[in-house]
């Protein structure tokens, strides 16, 4: 999280792509990497799933007016937690990270790789008398 807020608020004089999608980027695979914590067992497609339709409801709430919603989003938590503006291109930015994060679980954790799910366990080798 400390690195989103050095991307989007320090002065690196990035690309305003790299500005702009990087940091939604790295916003999504946070989703992802939170997501993963609190579902250890589940497989990484299962997690992909799950932070893709978490960053497609947070990129839609933003159509969502309010006073109350609106005041929150012009607060730093709110600029970082929910956004301001509503942009189809955020949505294709965090699913195509939250892809990346997951290829790169299921290779870092074999129990999130689907065949590693259905493998047999390995019996235990039994002592002879």
């Amino acid at each position: 999280m400390a690195i989103g807020i050095v991307w989007r608020m320090a002065p690196l004089h990035l690309p305003f792509f790299l500005w702009k999608y990087g940091g939604s980027a790295l916003w999504a695979i946070a989703v992802y990497w939170l997501i993963a914590l609190l579902l250890p067992a589940a497989r990484a497609i299962t997690v992909a799933a799950l932070a893709c339709l978490f960053a497609l409801a947070v990129e839609l709430s933003r159509l969502i007016h309010s006073p109350t919603l609106d005041a929150f989003r012009h607060t730093l938590a709110g600029k970082l937690i929910l956004g301001s503006i509503f942009s189809p291109r955020n949505i294709l930015a965090y699913w195509i990270a939250i892809f990346l994060a997951s290829i790169f679980d299921a290779f870092r954790s074999p129990g999130r790789r689907p065949e590693a799910r259905y493998s047999p366990l390995p019996t235990p080798p039994t002592a002879l008398p």
